[in-house]
């Protein structure tokens, strides 16, 4: 099999680690920028924007592309998915108008109200400033605001937490009204994922990732800072009730695109708010998240490349996918004064990584040298039989790359840990 792997990041290095266990899988990849990880396990890549569409189908053609793994949400909402299958090339990754769940997140909402599916926060979608502040100014309480369209990650203002009354208006006009509000969701956020093939629903570990900038959960969002899963595959304030409730949510989903006419395959990430009442659905994404593909493709012990064929062919099965019992931990650096205003061109000069993976993300390699440019640099993940173990692991490993870089030093800690479990408690 020949695979391309679009995109050139953390999430797309993990990807392209996963598929090259595989010996006789030949792998190929289309960037932005040059990801030196990548670069180094694949036989061709191609650095055009992700979004080039008519580059990119020229590239799979004259490598003979077989199959294609998206990892950005722009490819997906651009159609990458859609002129790909059309030139041949066995996609994982949704149809443009599959990929909605994530792009349109008023679709996602309508679709979920439209087919009576659990875990739907109250919301209101507007596309007019004056009729979004109008509305905001007589609600009483605090809400999530969100852009409808594409973010980042970084677009969603919480009222009481992020932004007050002034601070909400002001962001509404920034977007033009474009807006869904949401009633905001108290209690501890987790990550489901899984594969899909249409029908077929196979879930990945239970991940926590952490988006704020800062140690204690504080400053700006990020796309993400960090991650952590445990050996069991859940997370100790997230019961076998919840993660079954939560599983049945993206279920629905998938049966309700199928009764759509829009069938989904591909990476199915589900984001959801454990609540005093269960879980909440915050949003959904079409593809891997990003640190979260880096824990759960570092336990995956199955063949990447079979489990790829099932999604493509429809016949993706439970038994066909297997995840080691460990603990891991990711960090992530990013360079100094992210997001704001991150350093650029800044060296970075490399420790002992130890027993850590490393995966490349946003750096700048020349001449064997390696530099910071505007966004995550490079993630460590620690993985252990215990959460502490592979929190040493990857803290020891980021902390001895030396340079106008930090990370979070909080993430996988057992302290960070204990306050989720006791806020969980808290609310039940």
């Amino acid at each position: 099999m020949k695979i391309l792997v679009v995109g050139g990041g953390g999430r797309e290095h993990a990807i392209a680690a996963a598929l090259s266990r595989n010996s006789e899988t030949e792998i190929y990849s289309v960037m932005a920028r040059k990801n030196p990880g990548i670069a180094r396990i694949a036989r061709k890549i191609c650095v055009t924007h992700e979004t080039d569409l008519a580059r990119i189908t020229a590239f799979a053609e004259e490598t003979g592309i077989t199959h294609a793994v998206i990892g950005p949400e722009a490819p997906l909402e651009a159609g990458v998915v859609d002129v790909l299958t059309a030139a041949g090339v066995a996609c994982v990754g949704p149809t443009r108008m599959a990929a909605r769940i994530e792009t349109d997140k008023a679709f996602c909402r309508d679709l979920m109200t439209h087919h009576h599916i659990g875990g739907n926060p109250a919301y209101r979608v507007f596309h007019d400033t004056a009729e979004a502040i109008a509305f905001v100014k007589d609600h009483d309480g605090d809400l999530a605001i969100k852009p409808i369209g594409l973010t980042g990650g970084k677009g969603v203002r919480i009222m009481g937490e992020q932004v007050d009354l002034a601070g909400a208006i002001d962001y509404i006009q920034q977007i033009k009204g474009e807006v869904v509000f949401e009633e905001r969701l108290i209690g501890e956020e987790f990550t489901l994922q899984a594969f899909v093939d249409g029908f077929h629903i196979v879930p990945m570990p239970l991940v926590q990732d952490h988006k704020r900038a800062f140690e204690g959960d504080t400053g700006p969002n990020t796309g993400g800072m960090g991650s952590y899963s445990m050996p069991d595959h859940m997370l100790p304030f997230v019961s076998r009730k919840d993660h079954t409730a939560a599983l049945s949510i993206m279920a629905s989903v998938v049966a309700a695109m199928a009764k759509e006419g829009y069938p989904y395959k591909g990476i199915l990430y589900g984001q959801f708010m454990n609540t005093a009442e269960g879980p909440k659905v915050i949003e959904f994404n079409a593809r891997f998240g990003d640190p979260e593909a880096m824990n759960v493709l570092t336990l995956l012990c199955s063949d990447m490349t079979k489990v790829i064929t099932g999604i493509t062919e429809g016949t993706l099965s439970a038994s066909n996918v297997a995840f080691e019992c460990a603990a891991t931990v990711c960090k992530y650096l990013v360079p100094e004064g992210y997001p704001a205003a991150p350093k650029t061109g800044r060296p970075l000069v490399f420790g002992d990584n130890g027993d850590a993976i490393l995966y490349y993300a946003n750096v700048d390699e020349r001449d064997g040298r390696f530099f910071t440019l505007t966004s995550r640099t490079l993630a460590f993940v620690g993985k252990a039989d215990t959460l502490a173990k592979a929190e040493h692991i990857a803290e020891q490993a980021a902390s001895a790359i030396k340079g106008s870089v930090h990370h979070r030093r909080d993430i996988g800690t057992q302290t960070l840990l204990d306050q989720r479990i006791a806020h969980m408690k808290e609310l039940r």
